[in-house]
């Protein structure tokens, strides 16, 4: 949590105008809390204590969960969070929580924390967080269903859409773990750090707390934001102990809580530096729970990330770290894992697209991201309200979208072919040759996953002389463009949702830029395509104006010429054509349709009754 200049500040206040002039809606499930910093809140900089403010954050949220699912809910798990400034003693803290997506009995609640300085009547906000909630059995065991929501504003649409997709990497985040380490990139500790290196056993710390009724929730388990409270407390006291001086957490990994805690038990909390970098490190922290006479249960685990700041607001170099024997190793490993998983999120899914380049390097240590970046970007671009319908001809539909500088065209039509069948049939590639004249050549290049391919497509250019060019001054000369694509499908999540398949560029060391194509780029677009009656699709196209695409499309947004319309159309013949051509394969794809489509385990629920791997710190 570091101070920014007001420069900074002046920007985030324009920011978040924007995005509050869109309409306001009454969310049934909104809670909001303002409090006061008062000095017992405060740490010795007189600044609000991250515990506190947590204390209050998960408060806030299991309010606004309850209110939704109308009965006890408890916290399972919380996203990353990143404390962007500090609140100080005096100053209002405005928390605003409400219910993202339901699914079947878990909740996503997004919360968001600013600051209001009373004399000077600004505001800046502090930190985002999504936290997952379930709904706690009844007494026969039963899971209670959590009742769907139904977004009415563009934001509550576009968090509705983008809750799947987070859903589904924290669920893998493990996972990602794993296979990170597995990849050979992470090289083991140095055990010989150097006689200026900091012997982690000497970071290690220790508690025990009681949970006493005040620590309690109104339905008797420990309250979730205490044990949060409480780990950052230990945590701070390890950090302190490496850098010798009073340090500032910057951010909280995503964590899970693992089973309940209830009045009478003693909580053991454990925390030690697992490994400094040069400004910042990482302090994990286990908490366990435990009666007089009962073993030790997992409660939580947790990973933050301090730094040391000086009089001007910088980050201090901090000393090395010597990693403990035997599991002090995995540990160093591990949180440079992490560490390379958070620059990747930073760099692929915190910035605005404007910001970073259209290619975004492709590797397997990414890949989870890239493919929630590519999916969640077309559900954004999707969900806009503001799409104007710029032609329409025989039932096929041009709509435009300008939003911050960026032009964006989505066509569509409705198909008389079963979604799950047109599904299967585009999210091939390589059969688009066949019906769109833009795709001359489609080669599969990586089959990543299920869902994530890797394709290089080669395009006759537009506008420079290339085959189709309205402008050619030399026909029979054709310049070519080739694509390096990521080509990311996702079947519905629950009823009402659509079929996503999504295309953005990156580049591949493997496939550089080569002498006669020109390299284009592609920053958003692909297929939504959702069930209608009467086993019909709504087949919806979407692409963002790159300099390169734009050539494609500029004859066709001030009407619906030829080259949408006639793409389209060979797009539903082909479909109709391909719609029973076997007979076996559409009963094949029936069949998974019917097993995938409904709604995803839900395993935020199941954390907390089954039985359950322990994380080590």
């Amino acid at each position: 949590m570091s101070s920014r200049v007001s420069g900074e500040l002046e920007k985030e206040e324009d920011e978040e105008e924007e995005e509050e002039e869109e309409e306001e809606s009454v969310n049934p499930s909104e809670v909001k809390m303002s409090q006061i910093v008062m000095p017992c809140h405060s740490n010795h900089r007189q600044e609000l204590s991250v515990g506190q403010l947590l204390k209050w954050i998960d408060s806030t949220a299991c309010l606004s969960a309850e209110r939704h699912a109308g009965c006890c809910c408890v916290t399972a798990s919380m996203d990353d969070i990143i404390f962007e400034h500090t609140i100080s003693v005096g100053q209002v803290v405005n928390i605003k929580a409400k219910v993202n997506r339901a699914f079947n009995s878990s909740m996503e609640v997004g919360i968001t924390v600013s600051c209001e300085d009373l004399f000077s009547d600004r505001h800046w906000r502090v930190c985002r967080a999504f936290a997952t909630f379930v709904t706690q059995r009844t007494n026969t065991g039963q899971k209670v269903r959590v009742k769907p929501i139904v977004p009415h504003t563009e934001k509550e649409q576009v968090e509705y859409s983008v809750a799947a997709e987070r859903r589904r990497v924290r669920m893998l985040h493990d996972d990602i773990i794993r296979d990170l380490l597995s990849y050979g990139s992470i090289l083991p500790a140095d055990d010989s750090a150097g006689d200026d290196a900091v012997a982690a056993e000497k970071t290690k710390v220790e508690s025990v707390e009681l949970v006493l009724p005040p620590h309690a929730n109104h339905q008797v388990n420990t309250f979730g934001g205490q044990i949060m409270a409480w780990m950052v407390n230990v945590a701070t006291i390890a950090a302190s102990r490496l850098c010798q001086a009073h340090p500032t957490l910057q951010a909280i990994d995503m964590f899970t809580f693992r089973g309940p805690s209830q009045v009478g038990d003693r909580l053991q909390l454990k925390a030690i530096v697992n490994n400094a970098f040069r400004n910042s490190m990482e302090v994990g922290v286990r908490a366990e729970a435990y009666q007089e006479d009962g073993a030790n249960r997992h409660i939580n685990s947790a990973f933050m990330t301090f730094e040391v700041l000086d009089g001007q607001g910088k980050a201090c170099t901090l000393p090395r770290i010597r990693p403990e024997p035997l599991e002090g190793g995995r540990r160093f490993r591990e949180a440079i894992a992490r560490k390379k998983i958070r620059l990747d999120r930073k760099y692929i899914i915190s910035h605005k697209q404007s910001e970073v380049p259209l290619s975004v390097p492709w590797d397997p240590r990414n890949q989870v991201y890239l493919s929630y970046n590519n999916v969640s970007a077309l559900k954004m671009l999707a969900a806009r309200h503001k799409w104007r319908l710029s032609s329409e001809k025989d039932k096929v539909q041009l709509y435009t979208l300008e939003y911050k500088s960026m032009l964006s065209v989505r066509v569509e039509a409705e198909v008389d072919v079963p979604a799950h069948r047109a599904f299967h049939l585009l999210a091939e590639l390589r059969n688009r040759a066949s019906w769109d004249t833009h795709y001359q050549k489609c080669e599969l290049i990586h089959q990543v996953d299920d869902d994530d391919v890797l394709y290089r497509v080669v395009t006759p250019s537009v506008g420079q002389g290339g085959v189709g060019s309205p402008t050619s001054a030399d026909p029979g000369k054709e310049i070519l463009q080739d694509f390096i694509l990521l080509a990311s499908k996702r079947k519905p999540c629950s009823s009402g949702d659509p079929y996503v398949i999504a295309l953005r560029s990156v580049s591949l060391p493997t496939h550089p830029p080569t002498e006669g194509f020109k390299r284009g780029e592609v920053l958003c677009g692909g297929f939504t395509i959702l069930e209608t009656k009467n086993n019909m699709s709504l087949i919806s196209y979407y692409t963002t104006a790159s300099p390169q695409v734009l050539p494609y499309i500029s004859t066709d947004i001030a009407g619906l010429s030829s080259s949408f319309y006639h793409s389209f159309c060979s797009c539903s013949k082909y479909l109709a054509s391909k719609r029973l051509e076997s007979t076996s394969e559409v009963q094949t794809d029936e069949n998974q349709a019917t097993s995938t489509d409904k709604p995803t385990v839900d395993t935020e629920a199941d954390t907390l009754s089954g039985s359950l791997h322990s994380t080590k710190l």
